[in-house]
């Protein structure tokens, strides 16, 4: 089974966001030669320990220092931009580096109000997501929409992956023929009835070389895997204290001691359970678990979001479950 790198660009403390880039090259030129299929950058916004905010700029660095990996957006929150424009973006690097280039959408604004109101957007541009999607494919066949072409993007068949935390994903997936990927690294309530609903009323839709589109199914899993089980469970808590502390501040900064308190409490069960799918311990046991989650989410492919804060053991993740390992 395919494996495959979600990628957050994260800025650890001390760290700053050069620091952070150099380490998402580092990683990406090891998975290049490590026979992981693609890693994908995902849109965030006003988040200091995110700097993948911008996946196009990053994707045309990294695709820059490697040679084969597949290197896309997972995704692109598309109510934040207009079709055209992400059109025109991913054409160019599929133009620049074809066969090579993926795109990743999702209906989330990949931030709060005040964001939206920076990028001068509105929260009802998610209820035109369906739209937006289909206006790409256009644009990306060079079909056009209202006699405007998409120079680059026309013609560069720039694949496209629905991404979803709920059922309306796997409902949008099935009926334009797409890729589905399910964020169950964060999101994992309604996995097993979204993949149903995907694969239960597919639609296939025809394909720029011949035959038809078939189902496939793409799902996330948080991972930490090191040679020390201890150490990888100690990471695997320095994460949901760090998930608390984030999700939990109520206006103010928590400290460890107080995001420790609340493990125990509503919020540690929540990120509990964001965390179900989580994959945990030496590289044999998190091998064992991803299997069992691969045949549980029906997934052709699965996603490695690596969750160690600390870089050795994030890199070593990496390398201890690259296919060519």
């Amino acid at each position: 089974m395919p494996l495959s790198l979600l990628d957050l660009a994260q800025v650890g403390p001390g760290e700053t966001v050069a620091e952070s880039f150099q380490h998402s090259t580092d990683l990406a030129m090891y998975a290049d030669d490590a026979g992981y299929e693609r890693i994908w950058y995902a849109e965030h916004h006003n988040m200091p320990s995110i700097a993948s905010s911008a996946p196009a700029v990053l994707i045309a660095h990294i695709a820059a220092h490697t040679s084969t990996i597949r290197l896309g957006a997972g995704g692109v929150m598309l109510p934040n931009h207009s079709p055209l424009a992400i059109a025109e973006q991913y054409g160019t690097l599929a133009e620049l580096h074809p066969g090579r280039i993926d795109l990743g959408l999702g209906r989330a604004p990949g931030g709060n109000q005040a964001v939206f109101h920076a990028l001068r957007r509105s929260p009802a541009a998610s209820e035109q997501f369906p739209q937006d999607v289909v206006e790409l494919l256009r644009y990306f066949s060079g079909a056009g929409v209202d006699g405007v072409q998409a120079t680059p993007g026309r013609n560069t068949q720039v694949p496209l992956y629905v991404l979803g935390s709920s059922l309306f994903g796997a409902q949008l997936a099935a009926a334009t023929g797409l890729p589905y990927a399910f964020a169950s690294h964060f999101a994992p309530q309604a996995l097993e009835q979204a993949v149903e609903i995907y694969l239960r009323d597919f639609r296939p839709s025809p394909l720029p070389g011949g035959g038809e589109s078939e189902p496939y199914v793409m799902a996330a899993a948080a991972v930490i895997a090191d040679d020390d089980a201890e150490r990888a469970s100690s990471e695997l808590h320095k994460a949901k204290v760090s998930r608390i502390k984030h999700l939990f501040n109520q206006g103010r900064n928590l400290t460890d001691a107080e995001a420790e308190m609340l493990l125990d409490a509503p919020p540690g069960a929540q990120v509990n359970e964001m965390l179900r799918y989580a994959a945990v311990g030496t590289p044999d046991q998190v091998r064992e678990q991803l299997d069992r989650f691969a045949v549980h989410a029906r997934a052709d492919e699965l996603i490695l979001a690596p969750l160690a804060g600390d870089r050795e053991v994030l890199l070593g993740t990496v390398r201890h479950l690259a296919p060519k390992g």
